[in-house]
């Protein structure tokens, strides 16, 4: 088979999205399942579909028209909203999430030229300070949103513990209850969406007795790799394997531990620093920097990586005899899946009935 590749169970995947629908559904949250890890795989966006979930997330809009162009039964969600791309999320996007009032406009004006309604979710900043509307603006810009023409405003949302790292507590989640509220009295209507947030909230749904007026939660990690992503604990019952990669063995050699000579700057601009164990196994294997996030990468078998180049990623046998053609497999994290399912240069291997 080709090398490298990246295997993935779809079996497995159906199975962690329904678990996890049926597990937030018990108190009334529903889920989004989050695409943009897997670069929108119309293979993996059906297993989500065939697991009851009904509207697909991404933040570029190539991978939803991907989506739509492979027939998926779906209504799709855009994370991230650019303003000189308003008129094919208004073509392709059902819903967006927004901060801008200037890009909403222009979505305003293209739905209006298209003779349809495009839906909005207002995204709240509780702290993580990536995208986010102050909660002390809110008010100001839902009264601008609801007079814009072809748009229609269906709920708000909040994104936490991704650049700051901000736990989705207690506390987040009321004051997202409350903002939600408060929109609700003030401007007579009803938000279809109050979207708290996504794999980080595990901990919070399972502590809390109350979960206010939060109904929906966006999922992309947990679904796919089985884990909260607070401390990266697997999720009870969950398929934490789901994908693997696996590269292949160029050269196996018996040398040095310490390179030899001056040492100065790598590929990368790194200096790096060696241990002098002896002679040990060293092999090469067929994948770099250049198509996965080496950091990410937990090997199954015995082996320790020692680093990596754009092409090669350089490992201790130790006591597991590696010789040229042989197949190396590791698991990898969110960074190292988001990489190597977006990389030209590794192949795709589909295993389970959800491929049908």
């Amino acid at each position: 088979m080709i090398t490298p590749r990246i295997k993935i169970n779809l079996d497995k995947i159906a199975h962690n999205a329904k678990t996890l629908k049926a597990l937030y559904g018990s108190k009334g949250i529903d889920v989004i399942g989050v695409t943009k890890v897997v670069g929108g795989d119309t293979k993996v966006a059906n297993a989500l579909i065939k697991s009851g979930i009904n509207i697909l997330a991404d933040s570029r809009i190539a991978n939803i028209k991907k989506m739509r162009a492979a027939g998926m039964p779906a209504q799709f969600l855009l994370l991230r909203t650019i303003h000189s791309q308003a008129k094919d999320v208004v073509t392709y996007a059902d819903i967006s999430l927004n901060s801008e009032l200037s890009v909403i406009k222009e979505l305003s004006k293209f739905a209006v030229k298209q003779a349809t309604v495009h839906k909005v979710i207002l995204m709240v900043e509780l702290g993580d300070l990536r995208e986010g509307i102050m909660p002390s603006n809110m008010d100001n810009t839902v009264k601008e949103v609801i007079r814009l023409k072809g748009i229609e405003l269906v709920g708000i949302g909040t994104n936490l513990a991704c650049f700051g790292g901000i736990k989705p507590d207690e506390k987040k989640m009321e004051h997202l209850s409350s903002i939600a509220k408060g929109i609700e009295d003030k401007f007579k209507l009803k938000l279809k969406y109050v979207s708290g947030g996504n794999s980080a909230n595990y901990n919070w749904f399972m502590t809390t007795k109350d979960v206010g007026k939060i109904n929906n939660l966006r999922l992309g990690e947990s679904i796919f790799l089985g884990r909260e992503t607070l401390d990266r604990k697997p999720i009870p019952t969950l398929f934490t394997d789901a994908f693997t990669l696996i590269a292949e063995v160029v050269e196996s050699k018996i040398k040095p531990s310490l390179p030899y000579g001056d040492i100065h700057q790598d590929a990368f601009g790194n200096t790096p620093k060696f241990h002098d164990i002896g002679k040990i196994r060293r092999a090469l294997l067929g994948v770099g920097l250049q198509d996965v996030l080496v950091s990410g990468l937990t090997p199954i078998l015995d082996i320790d990586i020692l680093g990596s180049s754009s092409d090669h990623l350089v490992i201790d046998c130790k006591n597991t005899e590696l010789k040229v053609g042989n197949e190396v497999e590791f698991n990898l994290n969110y960074g190292a899946l988001l990489a190597a399912m977006t990389s030209p240069y590794i192949s795709k291997k589909y295993k389970g009935r959800s491929n049908n």
